[in-house]
């Protein structure tokens, strides 16, 4: 299976959690996207399932040498959550990533101002929450977004990505309540390879999907 674009993968992700919450209730539910991949995901998603949308905001800490591959990641004034085998793998201590993760922090703070402007961020506790990207590769920023989500109480966490390593499913199945992933392939190297387009998303295309969504949902 190969995505068009985020916006096919959107759909097709759309098409699999109207069929998984055929017998429930979403009145309440909500849909959180992982900027900036994700929002055109995640609206399709919220069209889908005529639900609220909005974003939670995550930033990840790049590898030494490979900014990006994900070894740890930040969500609002939350500890870092780091990959602990990879650090281990690569004889890194924590420590070692303070100046990174205070410069990813200012950024977090940057587009969380931009893409909420003075919105207070929306109250999960007790909701479904239904938690999208564009995909899963180490999976650090959606399993800090989980960690983030589970500590508000929601009544149901559910992590959905059109596409997503193998391994990274597997264990982030111990932070969700439902874990919908569309494509697991054997030979996982990027997201992008699984898209026929996927160019940079940007701040301004997040605003004019955010402002979209809010009068059509």
């Amino acid at each position: 299976m190969r995505f068009d674009d985020r916006r096919h993968a959107g759909q097709e992700l759309g098409v699999r959690l109207l069929e998984w919450a055929a017998d429930g209730d979403l009145t309440e539910a909500i849909v959180l996207a992982l900027p900036r991949g994700g929002v055109p995901v995640a609206a399709e998603v919220a069209r889908a399932l005529r639900v609220s949308m909005d974003v939670l905001v995550v930033r990840k800490i790049g590898a030494p040498g490979a900014p990006e591959v994900g070894i740890g990641a930040i969500v609002g004034e939350d500890p870092p959550v780091f990959d602990r085998l990879a650090l281990e793998v690569l004889g890194l201590d924590e420590s070692e990533f303070a100046a990174e993760v205070a410069m990813e922090r200012l950024e977090l703070h940057r587009r969380d101002d931009l893409y909420r402007g003075g919105r207070p961020e929306p109250q999960v506790q007790g909701r479904t929450v239904i938690l999208v990207d564009d995909g899963l590769a180490t999976g650090i920023t959606a399993r800090a977004a989980l960690r983030h989500l589970r500590r508000q109480n929601p009544g149901r966490l559910v992590l959905a990505v059109p596409v997503c390593a193998s391994r990274s499913a597997v264990e982030l199945k111990e932070e969700a309540d439902d874990l919908m992933c569309l494509h697991q392939p054997h030979n996982f190297q990027s997201v992008g390879q699984w898209y026929a387009d996927f160019g940079q998303v940007s701040d301004q295309e997040v605003l004019e999907t955010l402002r979209g969504l809010s009068s059509t949902v």
